[in-house]
């Protein structure tokens, strides 16, 4: 309350004003928000600092990284401001003169979306991929990434979500790890620009174990001669396929070049008869098919030389006809001189 008098006269007086209450507050609360959080390519994102439930504000903020101190923003002193860089945002009003300063808002977290691309690549890159195959998925940044260092997040079923200095992550395949993996990169010297998500590799590993088959184009080995035999395995699955020849049930060594004359990848041609199977691998580990089925080649036997009994007279026959003509065509000849000779004593 107050009263007042003249200053001429001490002895009169005005009465006491009505009540003034004043309650002081604490400090009032100051909030930030964002419109979003990722700046997209080439755009802005709008901040908004406001004091709780009172006027006459004016407004200061401050930016910083995790690794540089915190800065005051110049020149903008609104409720809303844009920002087109990355980082940790806060900010405070003030009013009045002395200046009273609220408390610092707490933090927002602004991140920039940069415009290169990444794409997932899978190593193999195999068609079809096999439950128990080991493969690699590696991101990659494109649009000129190659002179600068990345790091890389990824997205999956069953990989990490840190960021690592790895583009790629290597796995056996398996039922778990089946799905659609994405990945994003940032620079290693700015924690707070990253590239859009990568488009969705789907990863999708086929049941079972795949099976060789084994053909021949015959089971008989001519004598002197060899059988030419061909392993394959599903067409649809057939790339990057090695084959292995066995022979003999219990055999778990493959065939080499001293059993057989290898030809083409898948073909080979055999000698020696037994039981014949083959099987695929490919990959490192290698991973391996079923087992064909088994094939037996046979050796022809030798031709038997034809009966003696029968080819001794034919013989001795033959023998004995040209002699017995040989020796009439001499009685011809002995006779023929003979009467030529009484003929020539008679005309004498």
């Amino acid at each position: 309350m107050c009263k007042s008098r003249r200053r001429d006269d001490s002895y009169s007086s005005t009465e006491w004003s009505e009540a003034f209450t004043l309650s002081g507050s604490n400090k009032p609360r100051v909030t930030l928000t964002a419109g979003t959080t990722i700046i997209p390519v080439g755009g802005s994102v709008t901040l908004t600092c406001s004091v709780q439930s009172s006027d006459g504000w004016k407004y200061e903020w401050f930016r910083r990284t995790q690794t540089t101190s915190e800065v005051q923003i110049r020149d903008q002193q609104n409720r809303d401001i844009r920002v087109s860089q990355g980082g940790i945002y806060s900010c405070r009003g003030r009013r009045g003169n002395p200046v009273y300063y609220t408390d610092i808002s707490y933090e927002v977290t602004i991140k920039i979306t940069i415009s290169n691309k990444v794409v997932v690549k899978q190593q193999p890159n195999w068609p079809q991929i096999f439950r128990g195959e080991t493969i690699t998925l590696t991101c990659e940044v494109q649009e000129g990434g190659e002179t600068t260092e990345w790091e890389y997040e990824w997205r999956g079923p069953s990989t990490p979500t840190q960021w690592t200095h790895n583009n790629d992550v290597t796995f056996r395949v398996s039922e778990s790890s089946s799905g659609d993996y994405m990945c994003k990169s940032r620079r290693r010297d700015d924690s707070y620009s990253s590239t859009e998500w990568s488009e969705a590799f789907t990863l999708s590993g086929s049941t079972g174990q795949p099976k060789a088959q084994i053909t021949s184009h015959m089971r008989d080995m001519p004598v002197g001669g060899s059988v030419t035999l061909t392993c394959s395995v599903n067409p649809s699955s057939s790339s990057e396929w090695k084959y292995y020849w066995y022979r003999d049930e219990n055999s778990s060594e493959p065939l080499t070049t001293q059993d057989a004359v290898f030809h083409s990848n898948g073909q080979i041609s055999v000698s020696q008869e037994g039981l014949y199977r083959c099987r695929g691998g490919r990959g490192n580990p290698v991973y391996y098919t079923e087992d064909s089925q088994s094939v037996r080649i046979d050796q022809k036997a030798a031709p038997e030389p034809e009966n003696s009994s029968f080819v001794t007279p034919l013989i001795v026959g033959l023998v004995c006809g040209v002699l017995l003509i040989f020796l009439l065509l001499l009685l011809c000849r002995f006779k023929q001189s003979k009467g030529e000779t009484i003929i020539h004593l008679i005309l004498n």
